[in-house]
């Protein structure tokens, strides 16, 4: 009789063992999707936050082509004189979209960007990213000129509110208010944050 219960007692468990509910399939598809949603929400967070670091990085890498080819003593073909320009980065608020790289062709302590100077390269800000803000010693601002002068690797910069003695920052940002800082200091030194 024991063997027999025993034996009863074993088919039994076996029988339990098959499969599972339609409520144990159902949260465990619950789970699956509340996962992959956060996961799909923060991926879109996450690639915002590369975009902006590669547009602050494309900006950077800019202003060091600046700072380079004014180094470099790199010649100007389109100037009818012999001689080696600085060259410069302009930021304007109006146009939040687009910033200029340019050789600044201008007499000594000239060193803001105006329509005699050769534009090399008009950059365009993609994937909605946008100059959010420029401030010149803490102070914002809504144009930047950054230039540098052969053969020191200093930056000369100047504002609508004459020159600047301090760092400047420039702030970019996305459609989902991520932003981004580039630091650049008198000295030339170039940061981003």
């Amino acid at each position: 009789m024991m063997i027999k219960q025993i034996r009863n007692s074993k088919f039994v468990i076996r029988n339990c063992q098959k499969g599972m509910t339609y409520v144990e399939l159902i949260v465990v598809l619950s789970i699956f999707s509340i996962m992959t949603s956060i996961t799909i929400f923060n991926y879109n967070k996450f690639e915002a936050k590369v975009d902006v670091k590669i547009l602050a990085n494309d900006i950077a890498s800019k202003i060091v082509e600046a700072q380079k080819s004014a180094m470099s003593g790199k010649w100007n073909p389109s100037a009818s004189l012999n001689w080696k320009p600085s060259y410069g980065i302009n930021f304007d608020l109006t146009d939040k979209t687009h910033f200029i790289y340019f050789a600044n062709i201008g007499g000594v302590g000239d060193n803001i960007f105006d329509s005699a100077d050769p534009v090399l390269d008009e950059i365009g800000i993609t994937k909605n990213n946008f100059i959010k803000d420029l401030k010149c010693s803490g102070t914002s601002i809504s144009e930047l000129d950054i230039v540098f002068r052969r053969p020191d690797s200093k930056a000369l910069i100047n504002s609508e509110i004459g020159s600047c003695s301090g760092d400047v920052e420039i702030i970019i940002s996305s459609p989902q208010a991520v932003d981004s800082t580039i630091k650049v200091s008198p000295s030339g030194r170039i940061q981003i944050n």
